[in-house]
Parts: C-alpha cells; sequence; structure tokens
C-alpha cells in the first residue's frame, strides 16, 4: 500500500471515530478509538511508539513518542486542541524526520468538523 492510499484510510477512520464520538474528549480517547477502527479497517499500526533521537553522540531515549505509525509508513499525531498551531505542525514534522518517514498526518478531534482539523504534512526527500 502506498501512503497516499494509507493516508486515505486513515483519514477515512478518523472520520469515522469523530462522527461516533464527537469532539470533546481527551486525546487519548482518541487515540484508543482510533487505534481500534485502524484494527477493524485492517490495517496494522504501532500505538506510543518510542523514538530515539541522537544529540551530539549521545542518544536521547524515547525522546519523542509517536502516537500512531500505521502500516510503517503514515506517522498520525493527535490533538484535540481548540485550533492547531504551527507548533503542531513543526512537531509532527520533527517525528517525520527523527523516524525518517516522509508522510505524516496531524489530526485534531475538537473541531467541529474533523475536515478542518487535518493537515497532510509530506517531508522533502
Amino acid at each position: 500500500m502506498d501512503a497516499n492510499e494509507c493516508s486515505n484510510r486513515v483519514i477515512g477512520a478518523a472520520i469515522e471515530v469523530h462522527r461516533t464520538l464527537g469532539p470533546g474528549l481527551l486525546e487519548s480517547a482518541y487515540e484508543v478509538a482510533l487505534a481500534h477502527q485502524l484494527r477493524l479497517d485492517g490495517l496494522r499500526f504501532s500505538r506510543q511508539l518510542p523514538l530515539t533521537v541522537e544529540y551530539k553522540g549521545v542518544e536521547l531515549l524515547e525522546a519523542y513518542r509517536i502516537d500512531l505509525l500505521v502500516e510503517e509508513c503514515i506517522v498520525v499525531e493527535i490533538k484535540a486542541v481548540e485550533r492547531l498551531l504551527p507548533i503542531h505542525a513543526a512537531q509532527l514534522a520533527t517525528y517525520l524526520r527523527f523516524s525518517a518517514k516522509s508522510v505524516g498526518l496531524l489530526l485534531n478531534f475538537n473541531a467541529t468538523s474533523l475536515r478542518s482539523g487535518i493537515r497532510r504534512i509530506v517531508r522533502p526527500a
């Protein structure tokens, strides 16, 4: 499965979660629900994946935790905030850089319509 098809399937799963639960819950609740929906949809994923970063010869163990890594190609960062800020996109871009992945989805479940809370970020090759 390529990154475009995978990201479309993740977005579809996220829309289903948002349609069922609506806004107003904690990020952790949406993460569990999205993981369950991904499983129902037959997608492989890892949750709370630790990401080690090297800083000047020192490994910073578990410097980051990726909310979801779907099909080994899409990094998913879940938010439940009033609105997405540039720092949220920067956080996802950092995850992409350190994980050597090229496509990420920033999903804000606190939006009235999830479509307005989706940002797809592609790391330049």
